[in-house]
């Protein structure tokens, strides 16, 4: 990755360093034009989240058709992860001056070009190559994201704006994989990837089109991001939020282990709560992205604490399916909802650096999917599922209750101007 580049001495240096107010909304906030551009965004986050999860269910095929075990293949899920971990806080560093609107445009062209190699690609690891390019794609988006999605409607209503990119990754967990598998199950692996990969190519249309000019915010990398740490309750609110993230997947990547422990519960029944769980997530997306501008002190406690009491009930009450199918549903309607709270609290409190804030959420949720990948394994292993939801409660608790106090530590000058 390219270094930070030096600031000459300059009587301008002390300027450059200092990060510009993000550029105010363009004055058309009509509905009408404002619309467009949002749907645009949620069609990216739902291509993006579809191609990075859809190998999940169809790694036999995968494997087959690659010649490598099924524990082979699933590292194309893996590979997208790690890369976006080192894109998302460099991703200001590599493209420092063009404008937001070409770099999501180019991220749907890598994303669908990934796609495309892969239904191309003879073998693993030219596979591992072509998910390289969607992973850097999928942190591109999201450390990006906010800032878009602000420049679209405005600072004031940027939990609304945010509730239609998290919206897409909810209707892909819910539409998105399960149509890619039913797609390989009819044709070929090989021809979903096609599918995806040309749907994406062709999204860049409508992100041209309706997506508004959003110059690069000035960036010092690294520093920047060290900086923004610096300031008054955002290492605590990261903190929470990566706490947060990593209790929910700490339990959420075993939650078939928890759900067959439901007498009775076969493989219909699993995959029906695993729905209810999708379901729920986009229930949450809207009434949580309708309320989060207004009544953002108490939404933003209730919903980490809603995913560890759903967390508690799932393991808890395991003798109750309808307990159970309750606790899943509002399990996907809180956790759905994390990324308006926590995107909501960096433009609340950071909305000078949202280029910056943006990474940094970007890459606590990374890093979060990355450690709860070793943990939970090593939990379910060694001492069994119900340890497991045990440390995950733990985290969810304690990543809530870092996360509430950051909201009562006062904002630094530098961010309130």
């Amino acid at each position: 990755m390219d270094t930070t580049a030096r600031l000459t001495q300059s009587p301008d240096a002390a300027a450059a360093r200092r990060p510009a107010p993000p550029a105010p909304p363009e004055p058309s906030g009509a509905v009408s034009r404002a619309l467009p551009a949002l749907v645009a965004m949620m069609l990216t986050s739902f291509l993006l989240v579809t191609a990075e999860f859809v190998p999940n269910g169809m790694l036999t095929e995968m494997a087959a058709g690659l010649g490598v075990t099924p524990g082979q293949a699933g590292q194309t899920v893996t590979a997208t992860a790690l890369v976006g971990l080192l894109v998302a806080p460099t991703v200001g560093m590599l493209f420092p001056r063009l404008d937001r609107r070409t770099l999501f445009v180019g991220v749907a062209l890598a994303a669908g070009l990934s796609n495309l190699l892969v239904a191309l690609a003879p073998n693993l690891w030219l596979v591992l190559l072509a998910r390289v390019l969607l992973g850097a794609s999928i942190s591109a988006f999201w450390a990006m994201s906010i800032t878009v999605a602000a420049r679209i409607a405005g600072p004031e209503r940027l939990g609304r704006s945010v509730m239609f990119t998290t919206a897409g990754l909810s209707l892909a967990t819910v539409a998105g994989v399960p149509l890619g598998v039913l797609l390989s199950e009819a044709l070929d692996w090989r021809a979903t990837f096609v599918v995806v990969g040309v749907a994406s190519l062709l999204l860049a249309v409508p992100l041209r089109l309706f997506l508004p000019t959003v110059p690069a915010a000035p960036t010092s990398g690294l520093g920047l991001l060290a900086e923004t740490l610096r300031r008054p309750g955002v290492a605590l609110a990261m903190t929470g939020h990566v706490l947060v993230v990593l209790g929910h997947f700490a339990a959420y990547t075993y939650v078939r282990l928890a759900l067959e422990r439901v007498p009775g519960a076969d493989a219909e029944t699993v995959v029906l709560l695993l729905a209810l769980f999708g379901v729920g997530g986009l229930v949450g997306n809207v009434v949580i992205g309708m309320v989060i501008d207004r009544a953002f002190g108490a939404v933003s406690v209730a919903v980490p604490l809603a995913v560890a009491a759903s967390v508690t009930t799932v393991i808890a009450v395991p003798g109750s399916l309808v307990a159970v199918g309750t606790a899943v549903t509002v399990w996907g309607f809180a956790f759905a909802s994390w990324l308006i709270v926590v995107n909501a609290w960096i433009g609340r409190r950071t909305p000078d650096r949202l280029e910056a804030g943006g990474s940094l959420i970007v890459v606590g949720f990374q890093l979060a999917i990355v450690l709860a990948a070793g943990l939970g394994g090593l939990l379910v292993d060694q001492v069994g599922v119900v340890a497991d939801y045990a440390i995950a409660l733990a985290l969810l608790l304690v990543g809530t209750v870092l996360f509430g106090l950051s909201n009562r530590t006062p904002a630094s000058s530098a961010s309130a101007r």
